[in-house]
């Protein structure tokens, strides 16, 4: 196991992931259900269903892509959706 690579994953995806949609969601089922358990382990098992979906996809792509080209890519996508976000917000005000 690596542990600096397991830590430094860790580290950015929790912060990453505070406040955003993924934990908004989780409080409001959490404070409307009054089943906080319940919402955690749900909410537990999408993150890990999702990391893994990335994670395996990561290791399929990088069989046949760089990974300095995946980084490159991950980044454009990213840099994608944030401009049509952008874009949408002024359309739609």
């Amino acid at each position: 196991m690596n542990w600096s690579l397991f830590w430094s994953t860790f580290g950015l995806v929790f912060l990453a992931e505070l406040g955003d949609k993924t934990q908004l969601t989780v409080l409001a089922q959490s404070s409307a259900h009054r089943a906080p358990w319940c919402v955690f382990l749900a909410g537990a098992s999408a993150l890990v269903a999702a990391s893994a979906v990335g994670a395996f996809a990561g290791g399929l792509l990088s069989r046949w892509l760089s990974p300095v080209l995946l980084q490159r890519l991950g980044a454009a996508l990213f840099l994608a959706f944030g401009i049509v976000m952008l874009v949408q917000s002024f359309r739609h005000p």
